[in-house]
């Protein structure tokens, strides 16, 4: 993972699909921020705005300075690494 890559997962509580994602992140020792959206339909309104979804999780991983961000809409843990890598 590269030093100036930044990952931020979007979720919720009681998401499994979530807390699988935030196993592997620290598993891996990967750092990450996490923006939950959990009573916060105002996020949700972000998802849809920009990515045209309103569930999570979400996983966007930017690998450049001006901070350009890739998503993940539906992210497993295999498509994670390879995302990653």
């Amino acid at each position: 993972m590269s030093n100036k890559q930044k990952i931020i997962l979007w979720s919720k509580n009681g998401c499994s699909y979530c807390q699988d994602i935030q196993s592997y992140f620290n598993e891996q020792h990967i750092t990450y921020s996490t923006i939950d959206v959990t009573e916060h339909d105002h996020y949700r309104n972000i998802l849809e705005e920009k990515y045209g979804v309103r569930y999570v999780p979400v996983v966007e991983i930017s690998r450049d300075t001006h901070h350009v961000y890739q998503a993940l809409l539906n992210p497993d843990i295999d498509t994670l690494r390879k995302a990653l890598s």
